[in-house]
């Protein structure tokens, strides 16, 4: 990457600038160039932004979007004739609505995986018999299979595991929410247990604990084909020598702010 030059354009709010810490120290690293294009909300004018693009021709282009913004992304770089093979959006910059609106235009458009993609596995077969054949299912069939969809999916199968991983301790009743919150931080879904559950290996193991609170750190790119999403790369790990001091620090921050006690792991789990 020296010599590079990265653009990020980014939505000019706390969730636009997630990356730029980590950015300019990868930049101190690899010796690239970082543009940084704030995009005020809702995202809808872009044209100055593009026009800078346009001038500087950076070699690669991060899209950290949300909603509208990502599509009118997409077509001002076709109309200032931006490569989309060289545009990678954070992942809610990676789902259907946000290229569908761009056309053809949006075809060779990168995007992260967030914990799922796009496609169909063995569990939406068993929804689609169980549910819509029956007339029981919510939401409009032809989304099944989608980013978002697939994204909600799997949100809802942790929430379950983690209720059936409380029951196991605490007996088969009601779950309290202090109940399930531990659950949720002593959460292990294997790889057999997501064949089991219909997943498939299109979704990464997850083990959480009392320090880690994320689970896997691991994803990949999808590119867009002019009609579905396609994995284009293996999976890839985050550095967590590089990301953990921001982590750390910022939620020390918080902490003293909130006058919030700092817990000791190693003391819980003796209990």
């Amino acid at each position: 990457l020296k010599g590079k030059k990265i653009a990020l354009v980014y939505h000019d709010s706390p969730y636009g600038k997630e990356p730029i810490a980590m950015l300019e120290e990868r930049a101190k690293m690899h010796g690239y160039q970082l543009m940084l294009l704030p995009v005020a909300s809702p995202g809808i004018e872009q044209k100055a932004t593009w026009l800078q693009i346009r001038r500087d021709r950076p070699d690669y282009l991060f899209l950290w979007g949300w909603g509208v913004m990502n599509s009118t992304a997409i077509k001002e770089a076709v109309a200032t004739g931006y490569p989309r093979e060289k545009m990678f959006g954070v992942w809610w910059s990676a789902g259907e609505p946000d290229v569908l609106p761009a056309g053809d235009g949006s075809k060779g458009y990168n995007g992260l995986e967030l914990g799922v993609g796009a496609g169909k596995f063995k569990i939406h077969a068993d929804i689609e018999r169980l549910l819509h054949a029956k007339g029981q299912g919510t939401g409009p069939k032809e989304e099944i299979g989608t980013v978002l969809y697939n994204r909600g999916l799997v949100q809802a199968m942790y929430g379950v595991e983690a209720v059936r991983t409380a029951q196991k301790r605490y007996g088969n009743k009601p779950m309290t929410g202090e109940q399930v919150r531990w659950a949720l931080e002593n959460l292990t879904i294997d790889s057999k247990r997501l064949q089991e559950l219909g997943f498939g290996d299109n979704v990464q193991p997850v083990s959480t604990s009392c320090q880690d609170h994320m689970g896997p750190v691991k994803s990949r790119i999808q590119t867009w084909d002019g009609k579905n999403w396609k994995p284009t790369s293996d999976w890839y790990e985050a550095d967590a020598q590089i990301l953990k001091p921001f982590i750390q620090k910022a939620a020390l921050k918080f902490a003293t702010e909130k006058k919030i006690a700092v817990r000791d792991c190693a003391k819980e789990s003796q209990k």
